[in-house]
């Protein structure tokens, strides 16, 4: 009976795979994807063969650790996700769950603030709690108001471009 309960959980997620393809990586990447780092694999399908190259060099060698083993066991996955013709989007400090992928359209997930590399789980659940009912008007508003989120990880968004054209300061200038 245990055996059975795991091809009908087999069979659940292929079906999954097949016809609800987003819905299923959303789900995949959600879960089961540990090393998931938005700076390296959102950034398009060249730059994850190039790392899945460079992982599999140090894996064959024996020298990859526990958490390079992870990254490339999810890399190839997003390289799947990348030849079925899906995209991510930037994480994005409205948008964005905490810890869940948000399929954004028909070929499109939105990757969570954890995807940042060393962003936790009670910061990104800041992030969620302190933008509800309001819009920040800078990036030293939007550090203001969560201080769980540090200066380290303002840099990270910045560079994922969570923010998109937030000014850096709520200061205007006058001349």
């Amino acid at each position: 009976a245990h055996a059975v309960a795991y091809v009908m959980m087999a069979f659940r997620i292929a079906w999954f795979k097949v016809h609800r393809p987003l819905a299923f990586y959303a789900a995949f990447f959600s879960v089961r994807a540990k090393a998931f780092d938005a700076t390296i694999m959102c950034q398009g399908m060249e730059l994850v063969k190039a790392k899945i190259k460079e992982l599999g060099s140090k894996i064959s060698e024996k020298t990859a650790s526990a958490v390079e083993e992870d990254t490339y066991t999810t890399l190839e996955v997003v390289y799947e996700f990348y030849l079925r013709g899906f995209t991510f989007r930037n994480v994005d400090i409205y948008r964005s769950e905490a810890v869940r992928f948000q399929p954004d359209g028909e070929d499109a997930l939105i990757p969570p603030f954890t995807a940042i590399p060393g962003l936790g789980e009670t910061a990104a659940q800041s992030i969620v709690e302190q933008r509800v009912g309001r819009e920040f008007i800078s990036i030293e508003e939007f550090s203001d108001a969560c201080p769980k989120v540090s200066k380290t990880h303002i840099e990270q968004l910045k560079t994922a471009g969570a923010f998109d054209d937030l000014p850096e300061t709520s200061q205007i200038t006058l001349f």
